[in-house]
């Protein structure tokens, strides 16, 4: 009874701290009273756009202020560009952040982006059919949407329709409608606008600022972090033209259309004709960080170099102090604050800590509900040492687990990402289908190793361990209760606060009823994938350590467990990120090439913390409750959360 009542104000207590932190984010992110915030839709033909839009209390119609409309990279939501939101709005600009197609809370799907039938590999002007940078694609209609990211609709007919019929639609991802929306608010000076977005957001950017090139609103700024550009041979040079342009250079920029499709960001960059050109100068006067041009007549260039990698980008400080100070000197923001003053990143930690918080107060919750007769079953005896692995064999077991699971990772995740042969009307999760490919693989993999090792336990006289019903059946009841409880506490955080579990990167967010149906059609393969991943790293490879109490014996059977679990994942963020650091290249371009680097090598820095939390919880489950089944459950609903709540979707 005393330990239920250590836990119950356990769990208390990390709800109030989660909930302090939460509202302080809040304050930040409202300045204090000098933000409104405003949460709405904007109705199309088929469906939503959402947005989330940030007010200071001093526009009004008699008061009129600039405006911003930010975009979003793939993978992300409205939320990534809070930091940006947050510090212009502080300075007096109005900002709206759009849910893209695809992404967020908005129920159009990135199909609506349209595709064609072929891609480019080289940059836009100076491709061609004789050296195949200009070739033909072939599969499914995701591969192709996914390939023509950097096809533009503005781009002259070669690059934006096909000899099938395709064409891309609307490469802003709905940022025209948007950006047409925000135009019309009666606090809003539309003839003090600009738009900034990151990644597949610049891409947007682009396009919106083609969509109203040459009117009274056409975008007095472009900020394009981490940014493509092209050459004039791309599209109409006398119909399009585009105003006060500064890209935000990443230096270890995963993805290669950002980098020129070189392996490198070096000096030797701003010798190239695309860059020299779209600064308006030569090879020799080049530089970062140097602006060209004048914003008088829209003609001002530059490139930062930021020492940050793709996703970090979006928080990175040096490069929103330099996006202020391009805003600042095109659409003259109205609250005179230093470019230096920023305070945006300090509610991601806020929310990251509330969030942390949040996922620990899952242990005192277990604790609970264990002591009560209505889950008091699930608690079974630990298997006995009888069958462990030991010396040359646990060796063996624990390279193969981790080599199997990393080197695998590149190739799988991007086989399932693109062209895994699936139901696109039934899976319509992209990111959520990269995983899959690698779960599938990974599971026929343990499904085998588990029928060797029956076998030799039997020739051996070893019993293996029963399935146990029961516990199975509570072991779930209990997960669903406990993620339960995080997705409530999530969802009242998202109505107090505007605020969702997170850090930078969409996490946990609230379900609309597309997102949910999707939950429903992943989870049973993450569930089984879980299963048997538990199963194998918690009870067929377990230690000495898992027998033994106390904190010391729970830090060494949960390290073995991290390796057995991310061990892999591990090596590969080594093979990627070292070879970059020296000067060689992203290790996925230069090992495997660059097909298959990007999106799911960048991921990495979400992944390897994520199943860092899941070790920790697997190994308390196992310990706690003597079977893999209640961190399985847990793990796997969690997991699918991440990827179909927040990620992209056809």
């Amino acid at each position: 009874m005393k330990n239920i009542k250590k836990s119950f104000i356990f769990l208390i207590v990390l709800f109030v701290l989660a909930s302090a932190l939460m509202f302080a984010a809040d304050r930040l992110q409202r300045a204090n009273g000098k933000i409104e915030i405003i949460d709405g839709e904007i109705s199309v033909n088929d469906g939503i756009l959402a947005y989330k839009l940030y007010k200071p209390k001093e526009a009004s119609s008699s008061n009129k202020a600039p405006a911003v409309l930010l975009l979003h990279g793939y993978q992300n939501d409205h939320e990534t560009c809070a930091a940006y939101a947050i510090e212009l709005a502080k300075r007096g600009a109005v900002v709206l952040c759009l849910d893209e197609y695809g992404h967020g809370s908005s129920t159009l799907g990135l199909l609506s982006r349209g595709y064609v039938n072929h891609k480019v590999t080289v940059n836009y002007g100076n491709d061609s059919d004789d050296n195949k940078t200009y070739t033909p694609i072939k599969g499914s209609e995701r591969y192709r949407i996914l390939m023509n990211f950097s096809n533009l609709s503005f781009f002259k007919d070669r690059y934006s329709k096909d000899s099938d019929g395709n064409s891309i639609i609307d490469s802003s991802c709905g940022g025209s409608i948007a950006y047409e929306y925000l135009s019309k608010l009666d606090y809003v000076d539309n003839t003090r606008m600009a738009v900034s977005g990151h990644s597949m957001g610049t891409w947007s950017s682009w396009s919106v600022a083609a969509d109203f090139a040459n009117t009274k609103i056409e975008p007095k700024a472009i900020v394009l972090q981490c940014g493509e550009l092209f050459t004039d041979a791309a599209y109409d040079t006398t119909k399009y033209h585009f105003n006060n342009v500064l890209l935000l250079q990443s230096k270890y920029d995963e993805f290669s259309y950002f980098r020129d499709y070189e392996l490198n960001v070096t000096d030797d960059l701003l010798k190239t004709p695309l860059r020299y050109n779209f600064l308006g100068t030569t090879a020799d006067k080049a530089a970062w960080n140097t602006t060209y041009g004048k914003f008088t007549d829209g003609s001002a260039r530059r490139m930062e170099l930021l020492y940050t990698n793709h996703r970090l980008t979006t928080h990175n400080i040096h490069g929103l102090e330099t996006a202020l100070a391009w805003f600042d000197e095109a659409i003259n923001l109205p609250v005179d604050l230093p470019y230096d003053q920023i305070t945006a990143k300090i509610k991601e930690y806020l929310v990251l800590g509330a969030m942390l918080l949040t996922l620990f107060a899952m242990f005192p919750l277990m604790n609970i509900l264990l002591s009560t007769p209505v889950f008091g079953f699930v608690k079974q005896d630990l298997p006995s040492k009888e069958g462990m692995l030991r010396g040359g064999s646990r060796i063996t077991g624990t390279l193969l687990t981790m080599l199997l699971s990393g080197l695998s990772f590149p190739f799988m995740t991007q086989l399932g990402h693109a062209l895994l042969p699936l139901p696109e009307k039934i899976f319509r999760m992209t990111v959520g289908n990269g995983f899959l490919g690698w779960y599938l693989l990974l599971i026929i993999i343990m499904l085998i190793s588990n029928l060797i090792r029956f076998i030799k336990n039997r020739k051996k006289g070893i019993k293996s361990e029963g399935f146990k019903p029961l516990a199975f059946l509570g072991s779930l009841v209990l997960a669903l209760i406990i993620v339960g409880y995080i997705y409530l506490v999530n969802m009242l955080y998202s109505r107090l606060f505007d605020l969702d579990l997170r850090f930078i990167w969409p996490f946990f967010r609230e379900f609309n009823s597309l997102r949910i149906k999707q939950f429903l059609v992943y989870i049973p393969f993450f569930a089984l994938f879980y299963l048997l991943n538990n199963a194998k790293v918690m009870r067929d490879m377990r230690t000495n350590a898992t027998y033994k109490e106390g904190f010391f014996a729970f830090l060494s059977n949960w390290f073995y467990n991290f390796l057995l679990m991310a061990g892999g994942v591990l090596l590969i963020v080594l093979l990627e990120y070292i070879p970059f650091f020296m000067g060689i290249g992203p290790g996925a371009d230069v090992f495997f090439g660059s097909t298959f680097g990007g999106p799911f090598m960048s991921i990495l820095i979400l992944f390897v913390p994520q199943v860092l939390f899941f070790s920790i919880l697997c190994t308390w489950c196992y310990r706690k409750t003597g079977t893999p089944y209640t961190g399985a459950f847990i793990a796997a609903m969690l997991a699918c959360w991440i990827v179909t709540g927040g990620s992209s979707f056809l």
